[in-house]
């Protein structure tokens, strides 16, 4: 059974951490699997109980995390090169930056047979200056010398990395998108609903509208709260907004929020009247999918946002930004409607025209289901990585 060493950065909630706990979990008898973590950021909600849930019992290496600090960054080398000679893996494969580059390294280092690195995201843009993001791009030239084959997640992902920012040859990318556990989105929908309506005293014809992610900088949180400040001033619907996730604009949100002049509750509120809910995080999701009407994304940058694609499977209409993969896992105009991301008044429109026209929310909602589920299942996932990884150990046969 060939042996693959899987490493991530952190178990925090979100796309990177349901790849590689899916993988683990289920490329299993194929493949054995150790998953190497490091540490999460305090901000960030735990993914513990979906380990858990996966019976999947990790090695977490200290310095690992998302930070760059090269005191840290060497000792937590040092500790996967052990590691690595140790385990003996045939695949070591990497998810998202830090690790990418520390787990390639430190398998490269020792001579693994295959490697592989999957990018889940990029931080090209949006996130740093621009000579910060030039040093990222040259060190992941370097690290693409050194992967038999790098993944991209979407079209539009595999466009950037290959044409734009030119990180290594088309030959070397493949295209391989999440793969999620979907079913819950569509098992006991009804009684979900009525919970979760109850638990925020939503009435029946109250429209409630979800953003689910990080409160950081590039999820641009500001242009949702500006949409929704457009929304409340120019439609009759009952209407109620949930910003779902916490982290470090957390504060600078809920200030703009009073500065325009949106009432607000928070998860430590037991009556929520206003017209807008910080629940912080909340693990809860088929719930939360369950209960919302729209579901939205601002970012400024996003890979595949697993949030848009576990709204489809439970028949919400989107509203977001274009940017990223998010044209390959929706159908502009079909299951969701887009603007620019510099479009601030046509992303404030499509909130407005999907909570006034009752029959489009529904129409868009109808669509999405059939459109991700042979797409993103966990199944399909399974069989297009245990393809590459068998490609490529066969090509080191020969």
């Amino acid at each position: 059974m060939p042996r693959v060493l899987r490493i991530l950065n952190r178990l925090a909630v979100g796309g990177p951490v349901l790849n590689a706990t899916y993988l683990t979990k289920y490329l299993a008898p194929e493949f054995e699997t150790i998953l190497v973590v490091g540490e999460r950021e305090s901000h960030e909600k735990s993914a513990d109980h979906l380990t858990e849930a996966l019976g999947i019992e990790c090695v977490t290496i200290e310095g690992m995390g998302r930070s760059i600090n090269p005191t840290s960054d060497y000792v937590a080398y040092q500790k996967l090169k052990k590691l690595i000679k140790d385990y003996k893996p045939d695949i070591v494969h990497t998810h998202a930056a830090k690790p990418g580059a520390i787990g390639r390294l430190a398998a490269s280092a020792v001579k693994v047979p295959v490697i592989v690195h999957t990018f889940h995201g990029h931080v090209f843009h949006s996130y740093f200056n621009s000579l910060k993001s030039n040093f990222f791009i040259q060190t992941e030239r370097f690290l693409a010398r050194k992967s038999d084959a790098i993944i991209a997640i979407s079209n539009q992902q595999h466009k950037e990395l290959t044409e734009e920012f030119r990180i290594a040859p088309k030959e070397k990318f493949r295209v391989i998108p999440l793969g999620l556990d979907l079913d819950k989105f569509q098992t006991n929908q009804e009684e979900k609903r009525k919970q979760f309506r109850k638990a925020f005293g939503l009435a029946d014809d109250e429209i409630a509208i979800g953003i689910i992610g990080r409160l950081v900088p590039v999820k641009n949180h500001i242009l949702f709260l500006h949409a929704l400040k457009h929304l409340l001033n120019n439609t009759s619907k009952k209407v109620k907004a949930f910003i779902i996730g916490d982290g470090e604009t957390r504060h600078s949100l809920e200030t703009l929020a009073k500065q325009l002049g949106i009432a607000y509750s928070t998860e430590k509120d037991t009556n929520h009247v206003n017209s807008l809910v910080f629940t912080s995080w909340r693990s809860d999701v088929d719930y939360i999918m369950a209960g919302v009407d729209i579901v939205t994304l601002t970012s400024f940058n996003e890979g595949t946002p697993v949030s848009l694609i576990e709204a489809q499977a439970a028949n919400k209409p989107i509203v977001s930004t274009r940017v990223g993969g998010i044209s390959d896992i929706l159908l502009e105009g079909e299951t969701g409607l887009l603007a620019d991301v510099q479009d601030e008044a046509t992303f404030a429109q499509h909130l407005l025209q999907l909570v006034n026209d009752d029959a489009l929310r529904l129409r868009l909602g109808a669509n999405s289901r059939a459109h991700v589920m042979q797409r993103f299942s966990y199944q399909r996932l399974m069989r297009d990585m245990s393809a590459l990884y068998n490609e490529l150990l066969e090509k080191k046969k020969g």
